[in-house]
């Protein structure tokens, strides 16, 4: 399967990128994969290789480009419970300089830079994203609603921007949350706001997970929701994108 990095022009330089896209030539629906906040490592990739089997050009963005090309910081093959204390004290600065202002601009980048791919279709795309990513691919679908037509976040803080920032969402939505994450209550009202809003969507408790369950590389990892996870997202993007 073809993969390469990327330089994506942006307002503040150059973010580095990886891309999958499937064998064959030709074009496919787009998808801005965002990564968690431990960025663009070989679990990504994977996970960027095994969407693109399913037809699609992916993208994955490294995050902190303004810091340095990925891995901004020093990554251990498992990030276990006794090294993430030092890996978050190192990765909460980046994460706190990460505005909002930044995010918005960066998504404009990352989805002109997409939809100029030769290999990417020109109808619309989706972002999916996990942990922090899955807030900033929220915030994406919600900053270009013509253009986004499929929005996924697993184990991602989703609704940390409150009910109005929902209300400008138009792409039909899969939520998938750890069960450490986020109360029933709390999912309950998040759902509220959705209705509220008039979206279409799935948003839903994933049972036994702890916040990374996507995550191969952490101890929060889950075989059965990794899968669960695929058997949401593959159909959602079934569903709203068409080759082109």
């Amino acid at each position: 399967m073809p993969t390469k990095m990327l330089q994506i022009p942006t307002a503040d330089g150059q973010a580095d990128a990886f891309a999958a896209c499937p064998d064959g030539g030709g074009r496919h629906p787009g998808v801005l994969m965002y990564p968690d906040g431990f960025g663009i490592r070989p679990v990504l990739r994977e996970m960027a290789r095994e969407l693109a089997g399913h037809g699609y050009y992916v993208l994955v963005p490294n995050l902190f480009y303004r810091h340095g090309p990925a891995p901004v910081i020093e990554l251990p093959e498992h990030i276990g419970e006794a090294v993430r204390p030092k890996v978050f004290a190192q990765l909460m600065p980046l994460i706190e300089a990460h505005t909002i202002e930044r995010v918005l601009s960066d998504a404009d980048a990352y989805l002109r830079f997409l939809t100029a791919q030769p290999e990417a279709g020109a109808g619309p795309v989706a972002v999916t994203g996990y942990c922090i990513g899955g807030l900033l691919a929220t915030r994406t679908a919600a900053a270009h609603p013509g253009q986004v037509a499929a929005l996924a976040a697993f184990h991602g803080p989703v609704g940390v921007d409150g009910p109005d920032s929902l209300s400008k969402l138009t792409a039909e939505v899969h939520f998938g949350h750890a069960e450490s994450d986020l109360t029933p209550e709390a999912l309950g009202e998040l759902n509220l706001a959705l209705d509220a809003a008039g979206v279409g969507y799935t948003s839903e408790i994933y049972p036994g997970t702890i916040h990374g369950f996507t995550m191969s590389d952490t101890d929060a990892f889950n075989p059965a929701a990794l899968q669960l996870h695929w058997d949401r997202l593959v159909p959602l993007l079934g569903r709203t994108l068409t080759n082109s």
